[in-house]
C-alpha cells in the first residue's frame, strides 16, 4: 500500500511541474518589468487629481524603433549675390504725410516815432493788453505798453497805489492814449480814515466814487484821451451783480472828466444776458472765451476784449494806426478805382425817365394803347362759370391758331 501511494504522489508532481515552472517564469518577468517601470519618472499629478484623487494613465515605455525617423527641418539659405549683379533696393513703407504748418505771420517792426498806448489796471487789464498787442501787431505806428498788477484795485491802496503809479508811468512812457480797466478785485471792505467800511454800504459807495473820479481826472490832466473799459460778467452770480454796479459808477464818473467809457458786457453773455464760457469770437466762430474758473479769459477771449477798444484807439490815433501793407498787394493797385482828374472832360447825360419816350426817338411807350374793357371777372372765373377760354394774343406761345391755307385749283394734265 505504501508503494502505491508514493507512486501516485510522484505522478501528481510530474503533472504539476509545468504549472510551477510557468508560474515561476511569470514571477521573474514581472519582477524585471517592475524594475524597468521604476526607472521612468513618475507623472506629475494635476490639481484636480490632488483634490479628488486618481491618477492619469501612466505612459508606457515605447520602443523608438516602432516609429519611423522624422525628417530634419530644411534650413533656408540666403541666395548669394552673383558678381556684377546689382542689389535691389528695399522698398520702404511710405510715411504718413504730416500737414504743413501754416507759415508764421510776418513780423512788422515798429517805427521809431510810433505812438504808445498805455494799459493799466488789474488782471483784466493784463488780458486786455495781450489782446491789443495782437490787434496792433501789424501796425508799425502803434506800440502797446501794459502796466498791470493782477491783484490790485482802488480799494486796497495800501497794497498798490494807482494814483501814484500812474503818474510815473505817464512820465516814463509819454503815451498818446491811456486805457484803464479796474474793479475785479474791489469787492471787499475799504478802510476810510480810521474806520473799516463794509462793502457796498453808502459810505463805501461814496468813497469808491471819489477814487474812480480822482484816478480818471489824473489820467486826463494832460488832456490825454482816456478809455475806461468796463468789467465783463463772471461765472459767480453775486460777482456779476457787483460788476453791474461798478460799471454804472465808471460810466458816470469817467464822463464827468471828459473820458470815454467802453461797455464790453454784451460780448460775454448770451441772448438772454447770462454768462457764457463759450461764445463767438471776432470772426463769428464758436470758441472758448473764459477759463474753467469762470474768471480768466482765454486767448480768443482776450482778442475779443481788445476788439471793443481797438476801433476807438484807431479813431483817436488816425493815420498812425494804419496797418502795414500786405505783402503781394502791389499788383492790386490797378484794381483800385481812383477819382477822375480835375481837368478831365466828363460828359454828363441827363437821366432817362420811363415816361418820356422822345429821348430815343419814339412817340409812345412799349405796349401803349387803350386798355381792354373788362367785365370785372377774371379768366379763371369765366373758365369755371361759363367754360369760356380767352383767346391767346397773336404770337404768344399758347396761340395755337393756324392760318387757313389758300385754295389751290389743280388742272388735269392733258394727254397727248
Amino acid at each position: 500500500m505504501l508503494r502505491t501511494r508514493d507512486a501516485g504522489k510522484g505522478l501528481l508532481l510530474l503533472r504539476l511541474a509545468p504549472v510551477f515552472l510557468a508560474a515561476a517564469a511569470m514571477l521573474v518577468t514581472g519582477f524585471f518589468a517592475t524594475i524597468a517601470e521604476a526607472q521612468e519618472p513618475a507623472p506629475r499629478r494635476t490639481l484636480f487629481q490632488r483634490l479628488f484623487g486618481g491618477f492619469a494613465p501612466q505612459r508606457r515605455y515605447q520602443d523608438p524603433s516602432a516609429y519611423p525617423p522624422q525628417p530634419r527641418p530644411r534650413r533656408i539659405q540666403k541666395r548669394r549675390q552673383q558678381p556684377g549683379e546689382q542689389q535691389r533696393p528695399r522698398q520702404q513703407r511710405a510715411k504718413p504725410r504730416v500737414a504743413d504748418a501754416p507759415p508764421p505771420a510776418p513780423v512788422v517792426e515798429k517805427s521809431p516815432n510810433a505812438k504808445k498806448v498805455l494799459v493799466v489796471g488789474d488782471f483784466v487789464a493784463g488780458s486786455l493788453g495781450d489782446g491789443l498787442k495782437t490787434a496792433f501787431e501789424m501796425t508799425p505806428g502803434v506800440v502797446v505798453e501794459t502796466r498791470a498788477n493782477g491783484s490790485s484795485g482802488l480799494v486796497r491802496d495800501d497794497y498798490f497805489n494807482w494814483p501814484g503809479s500812474l503818474t510815473g508811468y505817464v512820465a516814463e512812457l509819454k503815451p498818446s492814449v491811456i486805457v484803464v480797466s479796474l474793479g475785479a478785485n474791489d469787492r471787499q471792505a475799504m478802510r476810510i480814515g480810521e474806520t473799516k467800511e463794509t462793502f457796498r454800504t453808502d459810505l463805501w459807495t461814496a468813497e469808491y466814487r471819489k477814487r474812480v473820479n480822482a484816478l480818471a481826472a489824473l489820467a486826463r490832466q494832460d488832456n490825454l484821451p482816456l478809455l475806461w473799459v468796463g468789467m465783463p460778467p463772471f461765472q459767480s452770480t453775486a460777482m456779476t451783480a457787483d460788476m453791474v454796479t461798478f460799471n454804472g459808477i465808471y460810466l458816470e464818473e469817467v464822463e464827468k472828466v471828459g473820458g470815454q467809457f467802453i461797455d464790453i458786457w454784451d460780448g460775454f453773455v448770451d441772448e438772454e444776458g447770462k454768462f457764457v464760457l463759450t461764445g463767438s469770437d471776432i470772426n463769428g466762430q464758436q470758441v472758448r472765451l473764459r477759463g474753467s474758473d469762470g474768471i480768466n479769459l482765454t486767448k480768443a477771449g482776450k482778442r475779443k476784449l481788445a476788439f471793443y477798444v481797438e476801433k476807438d484807439i484807431r479813431k483817436l490815433l488816425g493815420e498812425a494806426a494804419a496797418d502795414a501793407a500786405v505783402p503781394g498787394a502791389e499788383g492790386l493797385k490797378d484794381l483800385v478805382v481812383t477819382a477822375p482828374l480835375a481837368n478831365e472832360d466828363i460828359v454828363k447825360t441827363p437821366p432817362i425817365g420811363v415816361t418820356d419816350p422822345e429821348l430815343d426817338g419814339a412817340t409812345a411807350l412799349l405796349g401803349a394803347g387803350a386798355p381792354p374793357k373788362v367785365t370785372g371777372k377774371s379768366p379763371r372765373d369765366l373758365l369755371v362759370e361759363k367754360g369760356e377760354v380767352p383767346a391767346a394774343p397773336a404770337g404768344r406761345i399758347d396761340d395755337f391758331r393756324l392760318a387757313k391755307p389758300e385754295t389751290v385749283i389743280s388742272k388735269p394734265l392733258l394727254r397727248n
